[in-house]
This record gives C-alpha cells, structure tokens and sequence, in this order.
C-alpha cells in the first residue's frame, strides 16, 4: 500500500471523496450525490473508493467522516442524524468490502483534525472545532489526534443546555435528541431564521445582508444568535481552554462573528484575561473530508 490517503465525507447529500499525496497535496476530489439506504451507501463508498484508486494507479489507507459515531459498546453507529447508518457496524462492513482497515469518526472530528493538521489551527496543541450549520457540532484535537472519549461523545457541546439562559428562553425549545434547551436548537441555522422570520423559516443565509442593509429584524436577531453562541462557547473556554476556535459550517461565512464574538465570550469566562482566537476555517466545507484522511497520519 502506497502512503496516498484517501477520504471520504459521508453526507445526508453527498459524499465526496478526496485523494492526498504522501505529503498532504490534493491528487483528486469528486462528489456524487448519496444514494438512498445503507447497503447503497456502502456500495457507493466502495466505489468511489475504487475508481479514485484505478484513476492514480495506487493502493491507498481510507478513512471515512459519518454523521454519527461507532458505538464503543456494540460495535454499531450511533447519534447519526442519517438514520440509515443507525445500528448498523458500518466500520466492519466498510472494511470487509474493501479488504482492508477502515477508519471512521464523526465528522466534525474530522473536521477539527483537517484544520488542526494543515488549516486554521495549525501550530496550536489544543483545537476545538465547531460545526455551525443545519446543525450543532464540535470536535477536540490535542497534538493532532481526535480526542474521543471512552463513549466518543467528547465534543458533542451542541447537546448541552444553552448556559445562563434568560427567562424568555426557559423552558427552552425540544431537541430532536429528545432533551429541551439543547444549544444547537439555539445557534444552528435553522434556529437563526426561525428567530427571525418566525416558525417553518429555515433559510438564515439572506440575514446578514439584510441585517447590513437596515433592517431591524435581521440585525436583532443576528445580535441574539451572537450572544448565544457566546455563551455556549464560553462555557467550552471554561472546560477545555483550548489555543484556539476554528468556526466552520454555514455560518462561519457571517463575518460579524469574529468581531463581536471575543467580547461577548469574555462576559461568562472564570480568567481574568481572555484572548481565545476565533478563527474561520482555512479550508472551509472541504475540511470534513480532508479530516477523514487525515485519520491516517503521515509517518
């Protein structure tokens, strides 16, 4: 087997697979739209797979970024928000169609792995890596290596209540997850249009610029998601302290964050001094597949 890495980021979508060199450079990138149950899927990814390797004449280590986790207890994915991939041994089947060792984690650890690796974290020991998107997840990496945890749950901060929450947002909103006030139901995209133009808004990408434009509505809500989003990661500052904040996810791209998010977090963090970067991630909605590579380090 060649030192080449191959990727692939398992979406509700797509799934899009990468091929890097032995030094990190991007030999092929393809994206195909993810077909419909799990024997599909797993079809789909050998594929994928093998023409990736037929095209650059190489035999290479694959890794694979899912929307959930493997379960340490019974060897079955767990916490996917694809359903299909739910109580299914989805590294062991992988493995078995492609005949060698498949290593899988959640994508937003792989995530964090790709901007920790080569992207907005780079040079930094500790990265915590946020997802922000339909939405809530984060990943932790500590000397470029996913820190999991015994239930490979570490990260999962979008399932934790939103922190010195106001009595407007008691009782908070029901989580698909089953619990109430969950942060993601609070700072998700959805959750941001919701906030603005009312029930069954879904669509938070028009906000800013209609915030920058004048309207009231827009920028009152953009407000609120930021002070909530400061609060949620102020409490990761408090826990984990990590050198720096890579944001990705769709509302990465809302530039007001990373001016008004240092200020705002300072307000709920126990130091008397707070300088977290918070950066956007280098290598934007590719990180999570490059992560998935990157689950195969060099060396």
């Amino acid at each position: 087997m060649s030192h080449h890495r191959i990727g692939i980021d398992l979406g509700g979508t797509k799934i899009e697979v990468i091929v890097l060199d032995p030094d990190g450079t991007e030999q092929l990138r393809h994206r195909t739209a993810t077909p419909v149950g799990y024997p599909a899927a797993l079809d789909a990814i050998a594929g994928l797979v093998r023409d990736a390797e037929s095209k650059l004449g190489v035999r290479a280590t694959v890794g694979i970024g899912i929307p959930g986790v493997i379960s340490p207890a019974t060897g079955l994915v767990k916490n996917a928000n694809s359903n299909a991939l739910n109580g299914h041994p989805f590294d062991r089947d992988m493995s078995a169609l492609l005949g060698r060792e498949v290593r899988v984690e959640n994508d937003a650890n792989c995530f964090a792995l790709s901007e920790a690796v080569d992207g907005a974290g780079a040079g930094h020991r500790l990265v915590f890596g946020v997802i922000l998107g339909t939405g809530v997840g984060g990943g932790i990496i500590t000397d470029g290596r996913v820190h999991c945890g015994p239930h490979r749950i570490a990260g999962e901060w979008g399932h934790n209540p939103l922190p010195w929450s106001t009595l407007d947002e008691l009782p908070g909103i029901h989580c698909w997850c089953g619990n109430w006030n969950c942060l993601e139901t609070w700072v998700a995209g959805p959750a941001l249009a919701c906030d603005c133009d009312g029930p069954g808004a879904h669509d938070a990408s028009t906000i800013p610029d209609r915030a920058a434009a004048g309207e009231t509505r827009a920028r009152l809500a953009l407000a609120r998601h930021a002070d909530r989003l400061a609060r949620g990661l102020a409490q990761v500052i408090n826990l984990l302290d990590p050198d720096v904040i890579v944001l990705g996810g769709g509302l990465s791209n809302m530039a007001h964050l990373y001016r008004d998010l240092p200020g705002l977090i300072r307000r709920n963090v126990f130091s008397d001094v707070v300088d977290t970067p918070i950066v956007q991630a280098r290598h934007g909605d590719s990180s999570g597949v490059r992560g998935a590579a990157w689950l195969w380090p060099m060396g």
